[in-house]
């Protein structure tokens, strides 16, 4: 069973709509407080994504005790609670701060004339837009599936909030997409697309991570590649007092087949690197390991 066969309604519309409810009525804690029932309710349930959980654990070096994989659970389910304040525009953008000044320093500069992230499903992607509602005059592109673009999009409809970011769906990437991408980061704007999730539309390539076959797309490496633009690798990882946000900047010169197979172990190592630091905050809850 791949992600796209499953239905992922952790994150569904309803039930942000009622935790915002509840949030503004009663405080971030009281969300934290019921989202620790729920989640351990929806755990006990959850047959298949905890026996891929228990799997993962086990390759990663952590005895896949009921316990572990519920934190597990739990810490995904706390990040939505995190990217529900993102899209709110409450998230205090004083808790994120940077592995490396000097990468940051790199990015802001390359900032100034557009960018392409190529995130993961390693800790919480939104946070970088947490970061950049600071510069309001930077638009952000962010790829996802079908479903989450309209989960998302009409949850920021119905708050009424103000947003710097437009989400496309990543089933739809066309020749024209590109090319509509292209200019927007021409002008300054920022890309971001998780390299992460092997697509059913597109080809996938297998490399080897943890010691285990995977799978990757390779549509996300060739898309990068294509415009022309700085490319950083990021991860945004949660710690006690708020998030760290970890990037490498990826420079590739050569035959074009050459600069993607060069990006993608590139990838690959920095994220092989973050998961072992952070183990619970990988979020694949299917059969990621062939």
């Amino acid at each position: 069973m791949k992600w796209y066969q499953l239905k992922e309604q952790a994150a569904g519309e309803k039930r942000l709509l009622c935790l915002w409810f509840i949030y503004r009525m009663f405080g971030e804690q009281s969300v934290r407080f019921l989202v620790f029932f729920i989640t351990l309710f929806a755990f006990i349930g959850a047959k298949e994504p905890k026996r891929c959980s228990k799997k993962y654990l086990s390759i990663i070096g952590i005895k896949p005790t009921f316990w572990n994989s519920f934190r597990h659970f739990l810490a995904y389910s706390n990040s939505l609670v995190d990217r529900m304040e993102v899209f709110a525009g409450k998230y205090n953008s004083k808790k994120i701060v940077f592995d490396s000044e000097d990468d940051k320093k790199m990015m802001d500069e390359d900032l100034k004339n557009g960018a392409f992230f190529i995130c993961s499903h390693l800790g919480n992607i939104d946070i970088m837009r947490a970061f950049l509602f600071d510069e309001p005059d930077k638009h952000v592109n962010v790829f996802l599936s079908k479903e989450q673009c309209k989960i998302f999009n009409n949850f920021i409809h119905r708050l009424e909030v103000p947003t710097n970011a437009t989400m496309h769906p990543v089933e739809d990437v066309s020749v024209e997409t590109s090319i509509e991408i292209k200019d927007k980061i021409s002008n300054g704007e920022i890309v971001i697309m998780a390299g992460d999730r092997i697509s059913k539309h597109s080809t996938n390539c297998r490399v080897k991570f943890l010691g285990h076959n995977i799978q990757i797309p390779l549509g996300t490496f060739r898309f990068a590649q294509l415009m022309e633009c700085p490319i950083y690798f990021v991860c945004a990882l949660n710690e006690e007092n708020g998030y760290r946000i970890y990037l490498k900047k990826f420079v590739g010169t050569g035959k074009k087949n050459e600069v993607i197979e060069k990006m993608q172990l590139e990838y690959i190592q920095f994220l092989e690197k973050l998961v072992k630091a952070y183990p619970f905050q990988f979020f694949h809850f299917y059969d990621f390991f062939e």
